[in-house]
C-alpha cells in the first residue's frame, strides 16, 4: 500500500481541479506532436487530431479494487457456467491490485514514419480475508493466485501516412504473464503475442477514423476480432470522443488546456499462467478478462508531470482457466465449444487508480 500512499500525497497537494488519461497500451492515439507537412514533395497526415490527451512518455500508477468474492471449481473439465454445487473454494478478497509501470520512447518521429517502442509492467497481488473449502482440496488455485500476478511486456508502434488523408497503424506487443517473480522468471516459452493493423482517414484536424483487426487478448484468452477507431473534437473543442472499439470507448469533456475528463469503459486482460499446476508438457492458464466502467480525471501539476486518477466499477467478463498442451494457447472464439479446465465466478467491484505521467512537451 505504500505506492497509493505516495501517489496520493503526490496529487493532493496541488489538486483545485481535475484530469483524465487512458491508460491503456493498445492505444493508437498516442504520438509525438510532430508537423507533418513536406514542402520539398509529399504533404502526409499528422498522427493526432485536436486535443487528444497527452502522450506520455513515462507513467507509474496504483490500481486497487475494493472487496468482492471469488469463486472456484474443481480444477477438471467444465462446458457450463459455475454453480452451487460445483464450487469446491470461496474466498471472500480485501483486496487486489498493485503497481503498474509504462514506458513509450521515440524512436523515429519523421513526416514519413513515426516508430515507438516500450515496456509494460503490471503487479496484481491478492488479499484473502475469508476462505472455506468444500471438503479437502488438493492444487489449489487460490494458493497459486495468492502467490500474486505479474505481466512483463515490451510493445512497438508503427504510424505510416500514406498521403495527407490516409494512413495505417501496426501495433504489436509479447508479453510474458504468470504468477512468477523476478527473482524466479518465467521461461520465455509461454510469451503471449498481440497485435493490430488498421488502415484509416484523418478528414480534418478534429477527426480520424479507422478499420482493421486485431489478435488480443483483452479479454483473458486469444481473440481475433475487427476494431474501429474513432476520434473526434467537437468545434468549441470542449467535447470529444477517444475510442478503439471494442477495446475501450470515452466521451471526453476538456475544461481547460490543464483539466480534462473521461466517461466511458475499457476492457483489461491476459492469459496467465499458473506455474504451480502446470508442468512442462501441459500448461494451466487463468483467463482474466473485466469489463471496467469508469470515469477519469487528468490534472496537469506542474511542467511535463501530470496526475491522472481513475473511478469506477470492474465487471467480470472471464477468470476460467484452460489447459494448453506444451504451453502451446489456441483459439475457441465466441463460438467454440471446447470445453474449458474451470470455470470461476468473481463478483463485481468498485476500484480506483491514482497516478503520476511524464508527457510529451
Amino acid at each position: 500500500m505504500r505506492y497509493f500512499f505516495l501517489l496520493c500525497l503526490f496529487w493532493f497537494q496541488n489538486s483545485d481541479s481535475f484530469a483524465q488519461q487512458d491508460s491503456i497500451v493498445e492505444d493508437f492515439s498516442e504520438y509525438d506532436n510532430v508537423t507533418y507537412t513536406d514542402t520539398k514533395s509529399k504533404v502526409f497526415c499528422n498522427p493526432k487530431i485536436l486535443d487528444l490527451i497527452p502522450q506520455r512518455f513515462v507513467s507509474v500508477a496504483f490500481d486497487a479494487q475494493l472487496p468482492h468474492t471469488l469463486s472456484v471449481s474443481e480444477i477438471g473439465k467444465y462446458s457450463t457456467s459455475l454453480k452451487e454445487g460445483d464450487i469446491n473454494e470461496k474466498a471472500e478478497l480485501n483486496y487486489v491490485g498493485g503497481l503498474r509501470l509504462f514506458a513509450n520512447i521515440p524512436v523515429i518521429s519523421k513526416n514519413s514514419i513515426v516508430w515507438q517502442v516500450g515496456l509494460n509492467y503490471w503487479d496484481v497481488n491478492y488479499q484473502v480475508k475469508d476462505r472455506t473449502k468444500n471438503g479437502a482440496v488438493s492444487n489449489s488455485s487460490i494458493d497459486e493466485i495468492q502467490k500474486g500476478l505479474t505481466t512483463a511486456g515490451l510493445h512497438s508502434t508503427l504510424y505510416k501516412p500514406l498521403n495527407e488523408k490516409q494512413f495505417i497503424l501496426l501495433q504489436v506487443s509479447a508479453d510474458l504473464n504468470g504468477n512468477y517473480s523476478i527473482a524466479n522468471p518465467q521461461s520465455l516459452n509461454y510469451l503471449r503475442y498481440s497485435a493490430a493493423l488498421l488502415w484509416g482517414k484523418r478528414p480534418s484536424d478534429r477527426k480520424q477514423w479507422a478499420i482493421g483487426i486485431s489478435r488480443t487478448y483483452r479479454v483473458g484468452e486469444m481473440n481475433y476480432i475487427p476494431v474501429f477507431m474513432f476520434n473526434w473534437t467537437s468545434s468549441s473543442r470542449k467535447w470529444g470522443t477517444e475510442i478503439l472499439f471494442p477495446a475501450r470507448a470515452h466521451v471526453r469533456k476538456k475544461f481547460n488546456p490543464s483539466n480534462l475528463m473521461l466517461i466511458g469503459y475499457e476492457l483489461e486482460g491476459q492469459s496467465y499462467r499458473l506455474n504451480g499446476l502446470s508442468d512442462q508438457n501441459r500448461s494451466l492458464e487463468l483467463r482474466r478478462g473485466e469489463l471496467r466502467l469508469r470515469t477519469e480525471f487528468q490534472k496537469k501539476l506542474f511542467g511535463f508531470i501530470w496526475g491522472s486518477l481513475q473511478l469506477g466499477y470492474r465487471h467480470n467478463y472471464s477468470y476460467k482457466a484452460d489447459y494448453l498442451d506444451d504451453g502451446n494457447d489456441f483459439y475457441r472464439g465466441f463460438f467454440g465449444k471446447r470445453e474449458y479446465a474451470m470455470i470461476n465466478n468473481l463478483t463485481g467491484a468498485m476500484y480506483f487508480q491514482i497516478g503520476i505521467h511524464l508527457v510529451s512537451p
